[in-house]
């Protein structure tokens, strides 16, 4: 069963510097209809104004995944770690016991568009931790990239979930098998298609459950986000 979550459905929120949205309760939004799904608990698709961001805030047992769209963004954090992160990477930070960081616009000129999301530990009180890496290079052919697992990723995700980067250039498709004890969700970066028939586009997400592969036609260049979860 596929169940679809249209971008214009999400839960919004503008902020002067910050235009967000939500594909699952965040802060002040609550839908009970999307809570989360399995161990994924938040999506939310950000685009920072040149100069704005976040400041020091705190996080505990959460693994925090940030994907980069468009443009740069700097982070710093209790750990010691400073970094600028530019699409192409995959970053990894596990607050674990308890980690600060804060998270800004490395541009003063340029937005910076991004989808930043939680996923639940495999369990509490983990040393916190940043990791950091380059996703292989574009080939304009479909490709799949392992962004983070717990083993093998690009980044370790301690967690039971494989996060996969989906490339698909207009015209052709890409399947992606799961277990038939497995969970998928896709979040539509950029591009629109079809997946196992049902159309989608930037921004929408699509939770599968009982399905033993996913299906991904590009009509416009797919860039997507996979969740294979337990």
């Amino acid at each position: 069963m596929l169940t679809v979550r249209k971008s214009e459905d999400r839960g919004k929120g503008e902020h002067g510097w910050l235009s967000a949205r939500h594909s699952f309760s965040f802060g002040g939004y609550r839908d009970p209809r999307f809570q989360g799904f399995r161990d994924l608990l938040v999506i939310n698709e950000d685009r920072i104004a040149p100069g704005g961001g976040f400041p020091t805030h705190g996080h505990e047992n959460m693994e925090i995944v940030t994907y980069i769209v468009e443009g740069t963004l700097a982070h710093k954090d209790s750990t010691g770690t400073g970094a600028i992160i530019h699409p192409g990477d995959a970053q990894r930070m596990s607050a674990g016991s308890g980690i600060l960081h804060s998270e800004y616009n490395a541009s003063k000129d340029v937005p910076v568009h991004l989808l930043q999301i939680w996923i639940t530990p495999g369990q509490p009180g983990l040393a916190p931790g940043y990791e950091q890496a380059a996703l292989p290079p574009l080939t304009g052919k479909p490709q799949l990239d392992l962004v983070g697992a717990p083993v093998g990723g690009a980044v370790t995700v301690h967690q039971d979930v494989r996060l996969w980067r989906a490339v698909i250039p207009a015209g052709t498709s890409l399947t992606v098998p799961l277990a038939n004890d497995r969970h998928g969700w896709v979040q539509v970066v950029k591009g629109s298609g079809t997946i196992n028939s049902s159309g989608v586009a930037a921004g929408d997400g699509i939770a599968a459950v009982g399905e033993r592969e996913l299906v991904i036609a590009a009509e416009q260049d797919i860039e997507a986000l996979i969740f294979d979860l337990r």
